[in-house]
């Protein structure tokens, strides 16, 4: 009798390890496309990423930069101070994105250009992302503005 109950024990534990290792999987597999990693330009150019991966960039972007093409696609420079990105996106900038400013990107790095798909501008004169904060503070070149 003690032996089926032990049998029975170990046979739900077993199942139940089983159960949460294929639903940890389930839930990485379906995640894989929505995370998204930060890098600064510096980050970029010292350690360039696979054509293929999907990332954010962020940092200011660069006085005197921006180009407007023929069509919609719309060239810049995002810098962090350190090293410098060149920038491609083909779609309607936010009213906000401006040089000198901070923004964040999302898209790949392909032939030493970052192909945005999307472009995030500051959304008030005081206002940078966390992360774009950081690096520019890393680099020495982040100014605290009196905001608040």
């Amino acid at each position: 009798m003690k032996t089926l109950k032990k049998r029975r024990r170990v046979q739900v534990i077993v199942l139940a390890v089983v159960a949460l290792a294929l639903s940890t999987g389930l839930i990485g597999y379906a995640m894989r496309d929505g995370i998204n990693f930060f890098r600064s330009p510096s980050q970029v150019i010292a350690e360039p990423p696979l054509p293929t991966e999907v990332f954010r960039i962020g940092g200011l972007v660069e006085e005197g930069s921006i180009v407007r093409g023929q069509g919609e696609t719309v060239h810049f420079v995002v810098t962090d101070g350190g090293e410098s990105v060149p920038v491609a996106f083909t779609g309607v900038l936010p009213d906000l994105f401006s040089e000198n400013q901070g923004m964040v990107g999302t898209g790949s790095y392909v032939n030493g250009v970052f192909e945005a798909t999307e472009i995030l501008a500051k959304h008030d004169e005081t206002y940078m992302p966390k992360e774009v904060v950081d690096a520019l503070k890393e680099q020495g070149v982040y100014k605290e503005t009196g905001g608040s």
